[in-house]
């Protein structure tokens, strides 16, 4: 076999490979996202109830800037902060000459929706439900198409800062936010 011969080949199959390499399993960091406590982002609601002040509580969205119009202390950051933390600021803000000691609790009312594209019946946006899995979210987004692959999904999730995507198992757990992409079958 020549040289030119052995390098078309050697090219090929680097080819061939680097067009399955952007299908990769997810990678270490896209599963530990899911042990982590929950961050907060544009789209969700949370639920803040400051004990003795009606007036305080209620139901709150985070705009898209990533904040949080509270009243008597203004903006508070929330993108990328979990509840605990804002509890914590916004009990603070409010200890700077509003009230001696406010007591705050944070809880998410609303989770950011999820996104389901692909070999589905009814690609689209949907509501995030805790525990939801990826086979969950197929059959809220109207099942498989004829010719959906059934077996693995890729999932596009933000981690850390960083967009993500990984084929995971249908079985996998979603996040908020995460973008569903049910690819069609080879054959």
């Amino acid at each position: 076999m020549s040289r030119q011969s052995i390098a078309t080949l050697v090219l090929g199959a680097s080819l061939a490979l680097s067009g399955c390499a952007a299908y990769q399993p997810a990678p270490a960091a896209f599963h530990a996202a899911l042990q982590e406590p929950y961050r907060l982002d544009a789209a969700d609601n949370v639920r803040i109830t400051v004990f003795e002040q009606e007036g305080l509580t209620n139901t709150y969205a985070i705009d898209q800037a990533g904040y949080i119009a509270f009243p008597l202390v203004g903006q508070v950051p929330a993108r990328g902060r979990t509840a605990p933390e804002i509890e914590a600021d916004i009990a603070a803000r409010l200890r700077n000459g509003y009230l001696r000691d406010p007591d705050v609790s944070v809880q998410v009312d609303k989770y950011r929706p999820i996104f389901v594209m692909g070999e589905v019946g009814a690609a689209g946006q949907y509501s995030f439900v805790p525990g939801m899995t990826v086979q969950k979210a197929i059959a809220v987004a109207g099942g498989y198409t004829a010719r959906a692959q059934q077996l693995n999904v890729d999932i596009t999730r933000g981690v850390n800062g960083k967009v993500m995507t990984g084929r995971v198992r249908i079985s996998d757990p979603l996040l908020p936010g995460d973008t569903v992409y049910v690819r069609e079958r080879l054959f």
